[in-house]
């Protein structure tokens, strides 16, 4: 019997934002991504590549304002379509987990693909939350994004900074290590026989 596809495309449209994103959860890393933010589109291209997840992203919003709505709506939008593609969660490994550096920062990701969305984010250094990476996306957004993918796609996600100083180091990390263990997680485990929970759900 085939294997049935891991693919999900949702859209979303407020009078803040307008977002339309397509993923494969079988990919390879693929990404063409346009948010008109563009240390979000490095990030978005960052997960996608290391969690071997295909991913195209179309989104646009008052920037004009601020970039927290056109992220943070992005990123519900790809918890959605994480939910969606995972079906039953059949065969899943279920749990990730990685550690990261990216020079001198270091950070670890752990997920559980669990149905109950629960986001513990620690590590940051003091001052990160303002700074303006790329002069428009501010640290704060680093946990708005991984609160809205984690309470969107039911996962539970603990991210932990170990070291860093430099903010966009600190950031690519954290994406790089989420993406590393979500590949984890999402992986289909031929040992696996059904949904990987006592409960016979997840």
């Amino acid at each position: 019997m085939a294997k049935a596809k891991r693919v999900a495309t949702v859209s979303r449209k407020t009078s803040e934002s307008t977002v339309k994103l397509t993923l494969n959860l079988d990919g390879t890393g693929a990404s063409k991504i346009n948010t008109t933010v563009p240390f979000f589109d490095h990030m978005l291209t960052a997960f996608a590549k290391h969690s071997l997840t295909d991913l195209t992203v179309e989104a646009t919003g008052d920037t004009h304002i601020d970039v927290h709505h056109t992220v943070e709506d992005t990123a519900i939008v790809l918890g959605q379509a994480i939910r969606e593609a995972l079906g039953d969660k059949s065969g899943i490994s279920r749990f990730g987990d990685a550690l990261v550096p990216l020079d001198e920062a270091l950070a670890q990701a752990v997920v559980d693909i669990s149905g109950r969305p629960f986001l513990v984010h620690t590590g940051e250094p003091a001052g990160f939350e303002h700074h303006l990476i790329g002069g428009h996306f501010t640290g704060s957004m680093v946990r708005h994004v991984f609160e809205a993918i984690t309470f969107n796609a039911g996962l539970t996600v603990h991210v932990n900074v170990l070291a860093g100083r430099d903010p966009h180091h600190i950031a690519e990390a954290e994406f790089k290590a989420f993406a590393r263990a979500f590949r984890q997680a999402k992986t289909i485990d031929p040992l696996v026989s059904g949904v990987p929970s006592t409960k016979g759900a997840l």
